[in-house]
């Protein structure tokens, strides 16, 4: 199933999207604090991330989804929803990357708030919840606008901090507010999206959505 936000389509990854995903993360910013900007070896991605994505979506309808901007049809990163291994509750891992092109546009909350409602309505989550570095301080916005808000902890948190959103949270959160409104919330320009004609439902579906 393919996810339809007002500038992003969020279709389910494929082997196909590895050279962009390699690129990706092979740009320091991008890894920064991820890993200290160290790039992914191509062999993790193709044999080890693409496939266990592959294989969590066809058990559960998560995984990750590669993100796909309208405008252009080029790849435009990447967020996933994992189901924890060892985990006895009802919840699921929200996480996120964007070419650093694309950083400070709204994307990556747009995504968000899209994978966020999957997360409560189709699989049914009673918790979300994302880890950051207490640096990034353009992640820690993001998590902070889609609703979510940071865990007390007692371990040392130098190193990462983690945000939640509970299920009455969130629909209390947004029971009266419209996808325009969520749009809004994310930073775009309404108006002037739609004069672009880039509207929910108004687009050709590319070849980068093929085989989703």
């Amino acid at each position: 199933m393919i996810i339809d936000t007002a500038r992003l389509w969020l279709r389910p990854v494929l082997l196909d999207d590895a050279p962009a995903m390699v690129a990706l993360d092979a740009d320091p910013r991008v890894m920064r604090f991820v890993n200290g900007g160290s790039p992914t070896p191509r062999a993790q991605i193709v044999d080890w991330t693409i496939p266990r994505a592959r294989a969590e979506y066809t058990a559960h309808g998560t995984g990750i989804r590669t993100l796909i901007l309208k405008d252009t049809a080029e790849f435009a990163g990447w967020i996933e929803l994992r189901r924890p291994r060892h985990s006895s509750r009802t919840e699921l891992e929200l996480s996120y990357r964007l070419p650093h092109h694309l950083w400070g546009r709204g994307l990556a909350t747009e995504a968000a708030i899209a994978i966020l409602r999957a997360a409560f309505t189709e699989h049914r989550a009673q918790r979300v919840f994302a880890g950051t570095s207490p640096q990034n301080a353009a992640s820690r916005k993001v998590l902070q606008k889609i609703g979510m808000r940071r865990v007390p902890t007692l371990l040392d948190d130098d190193y990462e901090v983690e945000y939640e959103v509970l299920r009455h949270h969130w629909e209390m959160h947004t029971a009266t507010t419209s996808r325009i409104d969520l749009v809004t919330a994310a930073g775009v320009d309404t108006a002037a999206t739609t004069r672009r004609g880039a509207v929910v439902g108004r687009h050709r579906l590319p070849d980068a959505l093929a085989g989703a």
